[in-house]
């Protein structure tokens, strides 16, 4: 029998529930799945997900560092801009972005420092249509 890895969840580190479900779920449009928080005082911890996308978010010290980033491929990445841009999230005005390796790009940034560079590679036509400029929710 041969090994398969079949997927990936990273860990994000997260201080407060709260301010991290605002930003997941009511800026992204991400869903919980699940959380774990044995009693009221205890760390918790959760599973996220949009999509394919699953993330665990995790209050436990000695999981990951915050600070960390998320590179992320998809599709529809016009589309996700236009509608997290509109939920008017008062801590945050994602550009998209043309990056070097031919992509758009909108990188957020939680509350905790953690960062999600979400990215759809650009097509040779795109690449014509589209040059090297930032592109702003007022775009």
């Amino acid at each position: 029998m041969s090994s398969e890895f079949v997927a990936t969840i990273p860990l994000m580190r997260i201080f407060d529930v709260v301010k991290a479900r605002d930003f997941y779920v009511g800026f992204l449009g991400f869903s919980v799945d699940w959380q774990h928080q044995p009693d009221e005082r205890s760390p918790a911890y959760l599973q996220i997900s949009k999509g394919h996308l699953v993330l665990h978010l995790t209050e436990h010290h000695g999981d990951c560092c915050p600070g960390s980033t998320v590179f992320v491929w998809m599709s529809g990445i016009e589309e996700f801009h236009a509608t997290i841009t509109s939920r008017g999230y008062g801590y945050m005005r994602p550009v998209l972005e043309r990056t070097f390796y031919n992509s758009l790009c909108i990188e957020v940034t939680d509350p905790f420092g953690n960062r999600i560079r979400f990215n759809q590679e650009l097509t040779p036509d795109d690449q014509a249509t589209t040059g090297p400029q930032l592109f702003s929710q007022d775009n």
